[in-house]
């Protein structure tokens, strides 16, 4: 029984397994790529990341709530009493809230204070003021925390070159590991994930934050190993499979781990779905920033870099072990 079924000059059929004809729809799927990757870029540029209160300063405050508080009232409450662009979140319970105070106010209360110089109230007692006079109970101060620009700026420039020298390393480790194609087509393929997620965020509106950031770092990782386990397969199959075109091999590679980056991508996206509707506020953008991670990942890890191979033209040759110079005139009797 032969363990390779051809059909139309193609292979269908591999070591018992079906093989999917992926490459088939390659060129629509680097539109579809492309067409991401411009959207993403464009959105950015227009709109920008909206950073959060790690990444531009401002003001946490926590507070404690008697009777469970309605969110929706809340920022309601502060808008009117001058605290606009609040961001609302429960925090541990349903009666804890975490309220952060863009810059802006820290700002405006510093220079009433150097101008008027009189004894100006804590801007976490302010807050508690407002939103005891709309409570039917007693609200408490927990904790107040000041995050300077300066120290925003600092996160936000190291965040994007730890990025940055994520992708550097992975590109040499993919090149020490396979070959320089696979290292550019492992690099294309994570730095498109992360312009997508990025450019999802932009085009939302929703906060950029350190967790964000955390879940951008993550999806790297995530991609990085999807993308390593397809071209491991790829490289086996170069050197196994004879008389086949890399389109196909690349097919029955992708064909061979489909049912590994299914079950892996499905049960992940399970957990982060869990997180996205049971977690809380709190981690909303984290989850969220994760789940469209995976399922970018994954379409990359299948199309993207295979596709950048195809387009770099790989071949047995690039693959096969350097032959040492005299090495055939040692074999000889």
């Amino acid at each position: 029984m032969s363990e390779t079924k051809v059909e139309n000059g193609k292979i269908t059929e591999y070591m018992g397994k079906r093989v999917y004809d992926f490459m088939r729809w390659r060129r629509v799927a680097a539109a579809i790529s492309i067409a991401l990757l411009l959207a993403s870029i464009g959105v950015l540029a227009a709109k920008g990341l909206r950073f959060g209160l790690d990444f531009t300063g401002g003001t946490q405050v926590e507070v404690g709530y008697e009777v469970t508080p309605l969110i929706n009232d809340v920022r309601a409450q502060l808008d009117d009493a001058g605290f606009e662009g609040a961001t609302v979140v429960n925090y541990g319970s349903e009666n804890e809230l975490l309220i952060k105070l863009p810059p802006e106010v820290t700002e405006e209360e510093t220079q009433i204070s150097a101008t008027e110089q009189e004894t100006v109230t804590p801007i976490g007692d302010k807050v508690v003021a407002v939103l005891q006079a709309a409570s039917d109970g007693s609200v408490t101060l927990r904790r107040v925390e000041v995050v300077g620009p300066q120290v925003g700026a600092e996160l936000r420039d190291d965040g994007g070159l730890g990025m940055l020298v994520a992708l550097a390393l992975v590109m040499m480790y993919v090149a020490l590991r396979f070959q320089y194609k696979f290292s550019i087509g492992a690099v294309a393929a994570l730095g498109h994930d992360v312009i997508v997620v990025l450019g999802f965020f932009a085009l939302l509106g929703l906060d950029f934050d350190l967790t964000v950031l955390a879940a951008v770092l993550a999806v790297i990782g995530y991609s990085l190993n999807d993308t390593i386990v397809v071209s491991d397969r790829i490289r086996e199959n170069f050197r196994k499979v004879r008389k086949a075109e890399p389109e196909e091999i690349i097919n029955i590679s992708i064909s061979q781990t489909l049912g590994r980056t299914f079950m892996t991508s499905f049960t992940t996206l399970l957990v982060l779905w869990a997180l996205q509707f049971f977690g809380g506020e709190l981690i909303h953008n984290f989850s969220l920033a994760l789940i469209v991670g995976v399922i970018v990942g994954t379409y990359s890890s299948v199309y993207v870099a295979a596709n950048v191979l195809m387009g770099l033209k790989i071949s047995k040759e690039d693959l096969m072990p350097p032959v040492k110079e005299g090495a055939e005139l040692e074999e000889m009797p």
